[in-house]
């Protein structure tokens, strides 16, 4: 008895049913017809012999196997990824599609340099970028949806391989002529109740400025926290508070627009920037060399 095996573009489209629960919008996100769309899940339905989905005039809900297959499917889709990975590496290195995942407090400052250095650098690497919180990012690196992220750490991430590109110190952000602090005389330890602004839980910069500027106190942090970098600086500018920006910041268009400065703090308050992948990816050299990459663009930058 043959096996009618699904095929990848039937899994495909059944995962973006089951992320937007609405065949539409999953139709559209997978560019094709939601009539084209609506035939490749019913054949997977019949390949399978099973029912993937509840339909109703207003609602798609996915049956309890069909939440069980799609975990499955993205298992199948990540393997082969793999698969095309080990291809690709015989091709020569960095070349072909690159999906990375880059979180928002690093995005702004590295890839403006990045990408034209990798355009110029690696001319056959297609770069396609997500830019998400740690957590999501690395669910997706863990689910085949990306093949590197380019983080902050401390974070712990489990069955990757990382690899620690550069420390980026923290610097003291205030208004130029702020009265809420001295920048040239001021301790962490003695900052005014609710003075420092930071981002919202789930910002990993957010516990890293937390961490690495000993922020002991929870009396300095304002209750109000920022949802965006940009919204963060412009409370800055606003003299509504004083925040820890990353180094890496210094001299980006994001401070151009403003009167916000930074000053320096101790060598020890920092964090690390590191790219992270799947272990035992075949690709782990080409990762490295375009960690290379990023290294050598920030010391030229400092």
């Amino acid at each position: 008895m043959s096996l009618h095996l699904p095929t990848t573009r039937q899994l495909q489209y059944f995962l973006a049913l089951e992320e937007h629960e609405h065949f539409g919008r999953a139709a559209e996100a997978s560019n094709v017809s939601q009539s084209a769309f609506s035939v490749a899940i019913q054949e997977l339905e019949a390949a399978l012999n099973v029912q993937l989905v509840d339909r109703t005039s207003r609602q798609v809900t996915i049956t309890s196997v069909g939440r069980e297959i799609a975990d499955q499917a993205r298992l199948c889709l990540r393997d082969l990824g793999d698969l095309v990975e080990i291809a690709r590496g015989r091709q020569g290195p960095l070349t072909g599609p690159l999906r990375l995942g880059i979180i928002p407090t690093i995005a702004p400052f590295v890839l403006p340099r990045l990408m034209p250095a990798i355009r110029k650098r690696f001319a056959g690497l297609r770069p396609f970028l997500t830019e998400d919180l740690t957590l999501n990012l690395h669910q997706q690196l863990m689910d085949g949806g990306l093949d590197l992220i380019l983080i902050a750490l401390p974070y712990e991430l489990r069955n990757v391989e990382t690899e620690v590109l550069f420390r980026d110190r923290f610097r003291l952000a205030a208004r130029a002529d702020t009265r809420l602090v001295d920048p040239g005389k001021f301790r962490l330890n003695r900052l005014n109740a609710e003075s420092v602004l930071l981002l919202r839980d789930g910002h990993c910069l957010r516990d890293h400025a937390i961490d690495a500027c000993r922020l002991r106190s929870a009396d300095s942090i304002n209750r109000f926290a920022a949802t965006s970098l940009l919204t963060l600086i412009e409370m800055v500018d606003a003299d509504l508070g004083v925040t820890f920006l990353p180094e890496m910041a210094e001299g980006s268009a994001m401070l151009k627009a403003t009167k916000v400065r930074t000053w320096p703090l101790s060598d020890k308050n920092y964090r690390e920037i590191a790219l992270a992948w799947r272990r035992g990816s075949a690709r782990a050299d080409d990762f490295r060399a375009l960690g290379d990459l990023i290294t050598s663009l920030h010391q030229r930058s400092g």
